[in-house]
């Protein structure tokens, strides 16, 4: 069972799954259909493009119900990939390589808010162990996997074109508080944490092999930008997978 945002339904990388919503965006070749096909498992995936903890939760999307209704109580694994859309994070990056002008529009104003970005980083810690608990609770012979996000970004003195070196620090500030809460939740609910962003310092979207892409324009057949490629999705197949294994050998 896979649960979980654009950052695990894979937007753009071809092919799309099978029945699934076009407003999922979710791909044939994500890493829970990877993961299932490696380890010989039936897969129900209902991860979402723009899903938030609460849609994970009680609140339907885009007429979906909540993904936690999926679960059955049969699964033996669930991954989880969830926050950053609680935070405004790809947003408020997409938003950061757009004309000046644009930041004063309010929808935009508010992804830059200190008091709204920062309640919601407080707020999301106790959303993701509400999260782990609810899953735990709905499939509780199933080992739960918090993956938590590809890096996006540089290390600090790379330039990031097109993002100021102001928007990028606080970009960074944001990856590294959602893995730090994300690694939390996990422990906090004896469920497990798969560390994709650590593995990918290295590979970020303006390094040499990225595992995501810079931001841009979406187009047709290509990942959806500050998103993972299909690299990256391999990449975190093969951590789920080698955690999966290096605990059941």
């Amino acid at each position: 069972m896979a649960l979980g945002s654009s950052m695990a339904a894979g937007p753009g990388i071809r092919p799309s799954a099978a029945d699934a919503p076009f407003r999922a965006g979710r791909s044939a070749r994500n890493y829970p259909h990877l993961v299932a096909d490696r380890l010989g498992l039936d897969l129900t995936d209902v991860t979402y493009s723009g899903a938030t903890t609460a849609n994970i939760l009680d609140e339907p999307q885009h007429g979906t119900p909540p993904q936690i209704e999926a679960l059955d109580g049969t699964e033996t694994l669930v991954t989880v990939t969830i926050g950053g859309n609680d935070v405004g994070y790809v947003p408020m990056l997409m938003a950061a390589g757009l004309p000046r002008f644009v930041r004063w529009l309010p929808p935009v104003r508010e992804l830059f808010d200190a008091t709204t970005r920062d309640r919601a980083l407080v707020e999301v810690g106790e959303s993701l162990r509400r999260v782990g608990r609810a899953v735990l609770e709905r499939a509780p012979h199933a080992r739960v996997l918090f993956v938590d996000y590809l890096a996006l970004l540089p290390p600090p003195g790379e330039p990031v074109p097109p993002l100021s070196g102001s928007d990028a620090a606080l970009g960074r500030r944001i990856a590294d508080t959602l893995e730090r809460l994300t690694g939390q939740a996990a422990a906090d609910t004896g469920c497990e944490w798969v560390r994709a962003a650590q593995a990918s310092r290295s590979h970020h979207a303006w390094s040499a092999v990225p595992w995501t892409t810079r931001p841009g324009l979406p187009w047709p057949g290509r990942p959806a930008p500050l998103h993972p490629n299909a690299a990256g999705m391999r990449a975190v197949a093969d951590l789920v997978v080698e955690q999966v294994g290096a605990v059941s050998d």
